[in-house]
């Protein structure tokens, strides 16, 4: 890769290639629940500066951050029964963006006001799964896709939230690396508990095929066959940045070109003696990417070790320097596909993944090599007895830092 075309494919601002192709498709931002303390929440989205709230009506905004009577910040505004008003001079905003109200101009003037040609940048926002959702795209906006883990039952959901400070494509490009398990996450999780083995079974095939929503990996280690489900089913590339392994999704939302937003939504399967179970709300927390003590990179859970090899390469990963081998096949079809959305966005058609029907996005299927186990579940003793589900029960194994609220929260769900 040149270092005009790793140009295209990182930088995300309004008008690059990759900025254009990203905004056709919505992107988790936040989960619902981070707005339950304070309903106003800066964020920072593909290199623009906005204000998420939900207002005193209960719905949700995303507007631009700087007020457009004195550039103030609506981050320090306060919420209305319909948008957010600005602390400085109290000019209000809805959530399109429109000014619906200038105190003194609306008083001193009120006949010829031109409140109604004002506006900052807005963008309309949904929630589902318990995330909240942007779309910074040109309208119409397509479906907001209604994959089928947002309506399984009897299970515990949390969202996890991480600042990553390196540029989405090195962090989405690890969703189509299979051999990566073998060494970031299995054997140097048993070098860091200071064992020098054994190592984790070898892979000894990797596959990797296109399908509507994305890419797939297919792989075989050690002993296993073409029978096993790793291999007819394997896991999903996500489009356009995410990674769905059955249980969970890892989105890596642009922030801008030098910064990533990783949000996870995880549903937990709970046991059988416990169905019938309604979550109450679902809790987002924040996963912290360094040891505060020591300056260096967390590595004890599996996205925290995935972020360690994200920061390492760059904070852009410079393509031009690298040597690919035969197991980065599916990181190439990866690239060529970007490239085929760019060159569809710029014919003024759809990219992959967009759904536009909506009879097309009822509980979407995605490939879950555990789908039986998602959707039936095991009696508690069974499950936690299993050699991997067991796992989710003796400890939040994903990301680091799971408050005690929220892993008491699971335990009780569990009845544990």
């Amino acid at each position: 890769m040149n270092e005009e075309q790793n140009r295209r494919l990182t930088q995300v601002g309004r008008g690059t290639p990759m900025g254009e192709v990203l905004r056709r498709h919505w992107m988790p931002i936040a989960g619902a629940s981070e707005l339950d303390e304070n309903p106003i929440k800066p964020l920072r989205l593909m290199g623009e500066d906005l204000v998420l709230y939900r207002d005193l009506s209960g719905n949700h905004g995303l507007v631009e951050r700087a007020c457009a009577h004195r550039r103030a910040d609506l981050s320090y505004g306060f919420v209305e029964a319909d948008g957010i008003r600005c602390s400085y001079h109290g000019w209000a905003f809805n959530a399109s963006g429109k000014c619906v109200s200038r105190p003194y101009e609306d008083t001193v003037n009120p006949e010829i006001t031109k409140r109604g040609r004002i506006c900052i940048q807005g963008y309309p926002v949904k929630e589902k799964a318990g995330l909240l959702w942007a779309y910074l795209g040109p309208a119409p906006a397509p479906e907001l896709p209604d994959w089928e883990p947002f309506s399984f039952e009897n299970g515990f959901v949390q969202i996890v939230v991480s600042d990553v400070p390196c540029n989405w494509l090195q962090c989405q490009e690890n969703s189509i690396d299979p051999v990566h398990f073998e060494w970031m996450h299995n054997n140097w999780s048993t070098r860091l508990s200071g064992q020098t083995g054994p190592y984790s079974a070898e892979h000894k095939e990797v596959a990797f095929e296109e399908f509507d929503h994305g890419l797939v990996y297919k792989r075989i280690r050690g002993e296993a066959t073409k029978a096993d489900a790793m291999w007819t089913v394997g896991r999903v590339c996500l489009w356009p940045n995410a990674f769905f392994l059955g249980d969970h999704f890892e989105y890596r939302v642009p922030i801008d070109d030098e910064n990533t937003l990783s949000i996870s939504w995880i549903f937990t399967r709970l046991p059988q003696e416990v169905e019938s179970y309604s979550q109450p709300s679902v809790p987002t927390w924040r996963s912290p990417v360094k040891d505060d003590a020591t300056g260096r990179w967390v590595t004890s859970h599996v996205i925290n070790q995935d972020m360690v090899a994200w920061v390492g390469q760059g904070v852009i990963a410079d393509r031009t320097k690298e040597t690919l081998g035969l197991s980065d096949r599916g990181i190439v079809m990866l690239r060529r596909r970007f490239e085929q959305d760019i060159a569809a966005v710029e014919r003024g058609e759809d990219p992959k993944g967009v759904i536009r029907d909506p009879a097309k996005n009822v509980r979407v299927q995605l490939p879950i090599a555990e789908r039986e186990f998602l959707l039936r579940g095991l009696p508690r003793q069974v499950l936690l007895a299993h050699p991997i589900w067991r796992q989710h029960y003796e400890g939040f194994r994903f990301a680091y830092g799971q408050p005690e609220s929220v892993r008491q929260a699971f335990r009780e769900a569990a009845g544990l």
